[in-house]
């Protein structure tokens, strides 16, 4: 839910600063895609959790 939520709102953010939300999309993958060990019950920083909380953009074309 969370990541959903972060993916939502980084879209709206691209919005407001005028890229049509025809040409993005965007999904919450939660702990299915971590950069790093630190999933439920792992012992980790709040530093090393917050690396995994996270928006990745991929550029597919430049007008």
């Amino acid at each position: 839910i969370l990541s959903n939520k972060r993916a939502k709102a980084t879209i709206e953010w691209f919005v407001k600063r005028g890229i049509s939300n025809q040409r993005i999309s965007g999904r919450g993958y939660g702990e299915s895609q971590l950069v790093n060990q630190c999933s439920d019950n792992v012992k980790c920083s709040e530093e090393e959790h917050k690396i995994n909380r996270r928006s990745e953009f991929i550029v597919l074309s430049i007008k």
